[in-house]
Order: C-alpha cells, then sequence, then structure tokens
C-alpha cells in the first residue's frame, strides 16, 4: 500500500472517511448497555408467550422495513399532518399490530435501562432473531450499531416490496437489484413457515383452473373465507400442516397444492426457483443454514451509522 503521504487528496480524504464510520459488531452494547440482550429477550419472550402470533409479525415488520430502503426502523414512524409515513403505505397496512407493540414495549424497557442509546433498528433485528429461535428457527448472530432513519414517506415505498401477487419473474428483479440472489429469495421466502395472510390477499385465485391449488385445500379455503366480504379481517395460516412452527414444511406444501398466496405457488413453476424448493422440501438443515445467512445479510442492508442517522427516543416519532 503507498504511504498516505503520496496519495492524491481525495482519495486520503475517502479513505479516512471510511476508516472513521462506526462500524457493525455483535458486542455494540456490551459498555454502553450491557443488558441489551436480556432486555430484548425477556420482553418479547412475554409479548410471544401471551400472543403467539407475535414472531410471525415481527418478522414480517423487520422485512418491511429493511427490504425497500435498508434496515432503519422508518417502518415504525407515524404519519403526520404533514407526511404520510412507510406503515400508512397500501402495502403495509395489513402489518399486524402485535410487531410494532413488540418493539415498542422493547424500547421502553431499554430507555428505563440505558437512556438514549438504543436504536429502534437495532430493537427490530434482535427481536427478529430472538423470536425467531423461541419458534424453532435458526440462530445467527446479529450486527448491532445502526441509527435509525430520520424521514418515512410512504411515497418512497412504489413498487419496492413484492406482493403476494407478484409474477415470479418481478420479484425476482427485486430481490436481485438488492443483491439476493434467487436462492437467497426462495430461503427468504421460508419466513411462510409461521404467521397467516388475509383472505383479500388470495381468495380471488381460489378455485382458478390455472392455479396451483389441491381440489380439497381450495374448497377449505372458500370455506374459511365465505364471510370475507363482510369481514375483511378473515384470515388463513400461511402454512397448514404446523403453523406456530418454523421448520421446512411450507416447501413441502407448495409441491402438494397447498401454498396459500401466489407468491407460493410461483416458486414452484418457475424453473429457476423450483430446484430450490425441493432442495429445501427434503432437506431442513440446508433450509435453516440458507435462511439465517441471507437473514443476517438482510439485516445489514442498507443500514445507516454514525451521523447518517439518530437514536429514537420514541420509535414512533423522529427527535
Amino acid at each position: 500500500m503507498a504511504p498516505l503521504k503520496s496519495l492524491p487528496l481525495f482519495f486520503l480524504f475517502t479513505l479516512l472517511a471510511s476508516t472513521a464510520e462506526p462500524r457493525l459488531t455483535t458486542d455494540f452494547y456490551s459498555k454502553s448497555c450491557p443488558r441489551f440482550h436480556d432486555i430484548v429477550r425477556d420482553t418479547i419472550s412475554s409479548k410471544q408467550i401471551t400472543n403467539p402470533t407475535t414472531a410471525a409479525a415481527v418478522i414480517r415488520l423487520f422485512f418491511h422495513d429493511c427490504f425497500p430502503n435498508g434496515c432503519d426502523a422508518s417502518i415504525l414512524i407515524s404519519s403526520t399532518a404533514f407526511n404520510t409515513a412507510e406503515r400508512d403505505s397500501s402495502i403495509n397496512l395489513s402489518l399486524p399490530g402485535d410487531g410494532f407493540d413488540a418493539v415498542v414495549r422493547a424500547k421502553t424497557a431499554l430507555e428505563l435501562a440505558c437512556p438514549n442509546t438504543v436504536s429502534c433498528s437495532d430493537i427490530i433485528s434482535a427481536a427478529t432473531r430472538d423470536l425467531l429461535v423461541t419458534v424453532g428457527g435458526p440462530y445467527y448472530p446479529v450486527f448491532l450499531g445502526r441509527r435509525d432513519s430520520r424521514t418515512s414517506k410512504a411515497s418512497l415505498l412504489a413498487d419496492l416490496l413484492p406482493l403476494p401477487s407478484s409474477p415470479i419473474a418481478k420479484t425476482i428483479r427485486q430481490f436481485e437489484s438488492r443483491g439476493f440472489s434467487v436462492q437467497e429469495m426462495v430461503a427468504l421466502s421460508g419466513a411462510h413457515s409461521i404467521g397467516f395472510s388475509h383472505c383479500k390477499e388470495f381468495v380471488g385465485l381460489v378455485g382458478r383452473n390455472s392455479t396451483g391449488y389441491n381440489p380439497r385445500f381450495a374448497v377449505a379455503l372458500k370455506e374459511a373465507c365465505s364471510n370475507y366480504p363482510r369481514d375483511p379481517t378473515l384470515s388463513v395460516f400461511n402454512d397448514v400442516s404446523t403453523p406456530n412452527k418454523f421448520d421446512n414444511m411450507y416447501y413441502q406444501n407448495i409441491p402438494k397444492g397447498l401454498g396459500l398466496l401466489e407468491s407460493d405457488h410461483g416458486l414452484y413453476s418457475d424453473p429457476r426457483t423450483r430446484p430450490f424448493v425441493d432442495l429445501y422440501a427434503r432437506d431442513q438443515d440446508r433450509f435453516f443454514k440458507d435462511f439465517a445467512k441471507a437473514m443476517q445479510k438482510l439485516s445489514l442492508y442498507g443500514v445507516k451509522t454514525g451521523r447518517r442517522g439518530e437514536i429514537r427516543r420514541r420509535c414512533d416519532a423522529i427527535n
């Protein structure tokens, strides 16, 4: 490497700036908030016991925060009279309240123990991993030190999040544009191993000859959603076999016509994704390994550190 004095001024500035930028580490709060992990784990475990849908809600919240514009807790900010925030965009209106509540509870406990120290974006990432483990999923190290976004605009989400009805080709493009491979996309789809989807997201497909629903499953779905026009909150578990356990049954169900969403069926109908569905259906250990790596990678996407973000005192409001 050339001596610093021989480097052009521009490159020297860039080098110094990059080395001064804070880095994420697994022990980021070891001194500033040593009980960080215990507080998050205790808070979200209590929430999961009383509300078993919490794990799926937080994992979905994590994805909707990180995937569009990076993991910065912008999904948590409330709208104002002058701005419609991300959480009030049409694609986010169905996010379960348990996810937001779990993060708020953890933030409240952390503010009492370590005021103005822990970011909301770090809480989401840590809570997601911990809740995943509580429902049987894989463990992976969570790197910490993120800062929270100072902005949140629904208008910036246009066409950035995959829809349940999106063609698989479009979903692949969305993931690839963020540096995720087809295999990583299929692995992350395994989050549908837990949680539920509202009838409005799939009821229009049920019964069509061109879709991959098992006939008996289609009849059961029609019956479960029969009152949907009068009760839009009606929903069905994403994995009808083991709905509260994180495992590879999601992939085993798809070839049998037991996938719930159009995007689920698309994974098996497209030759680019089908081999990975088959792989994860027969090898849960491989699925867990690939899912953990993809989740860790997603948790590092577009993070803000140092002066590019802030530590919010309240997760739903900019300081």
